[in-house]
């Protein structure tokens, strides 16, 4: 059980996730928080919060400090989320980019994959799936090394599918045990995943994206770093490219540099 004499070790483990990954838990959250680090004590056998921020502010375990920042990730997802922004990829952004021999698209903060296969599958289904390897590169990032595992591994439970259509699941999935569902091969291979905090910039690309998405991400920030978060992806995005975020984040308040388009799509100018 969590005590209430680690007031201080909380409030700097509060501090250093601020500091370190830009995520913000306020007052009203410090219950779920605390909850999520008891995890942690339980993990690594510490007794309470401040011998866990003694460790973690020493900077030496980085399984530790990998721990705590999946503990205070949320990583609730599934496949085909949010289909307002998803038929505008489909119907607006996938044909203005069909011309191009090849289609790199960036899913930061992935989470566990569903968004970057969502994207694989929708991208076959416009291309015809026997070009989708030769034409379209999606990657996906988040700063939690298990999901990214996960995302790897491609097995999904059935809670992950509940949005996709019936036949969408017989074509790109296989049932591997009850409830266990595996993306079909071939819209495996168009997804490569890593770890990155989306907060440390400038990101590593040689090349710009004409496309990215950063959805449902943006909200756990606060606003200084939902900015600097914005400004480092438009930074990496094509002239004419695209930015696609949930409809509930209100970027079109933050005063940056992209165009807004609609609810969750925005847009970088192209070269006059």
């Amino acid at each position: 059980m969590i005590g209430t004499s680690d007031v201080a070790g909380y409030e700097d483990i509060r501090i250093w996730l601020n500091e370190r990954c830009g995520i913000v838990f306020p007052d009203k959250k410090k219950d779920l928080l605390r909850h999520r680090l008891g995890r942690i004590l339980t993990r690594f056998g510490f007794d309470d919060l401040n011998e866990l921020a003694h460790h973690l502010m020493r900077g030496e375990a980085l399984d530790l400090q990998l721990a705590v920042m999946h503990a205070a990730s949320t990583h609730h997802t599934f496949f085909f989320r949010e289909p307002q922004v998803l038929d505008f990829f489909r119907n607006r952004i996938l044909p203005s980019l069909a011309e191009r021999e090849t289609i790199r698209i960036w899913s930061a903060a992935a989470s566990t994959g569903d968004e970057a296969y969502t994207l694989a599958i929708l991208a076959a289904e416009f291309f015809g799936r026997s070009q989708i390897a030769k034409r379209v590169a999606i990657l996906g990032t988040d700063i939690s090394e298990p999901v990214v595992k996960q995302a790897e591994a491609a097995v999904y439970n059935a809670t992950h599918l509940e949005q996709v259509p019936k036949d969408v699941i017989r074509q790109y999935f296989s049932r591997v045990e009850v409830d266990q569902y595996k993306i079909a091969d071939d819209i495996r291979e168009v997804c490569t995943f890593r770890r990155m905090n989306i907060k440390s910039s400038p990101y590593p690309f040689s090349r710009m994206f004409p496309v990215i998405f950063c959805r449902n991400v943006l909200y756990y920030f606060d606003r200084e770093h939902q900015v600097a978060i914005l400004e480092s992806l438009y930074d990496v995005t094509e002239p004419g490219g695209w930015l696609l975020t949930s409809v509930t984040e209100a970027v079109r308040d933050l005063g940056t540099r992209w165009q807004v388009v609609s609810s969750g799509v925005y847009r970088k100018p192209a070269c006059p």
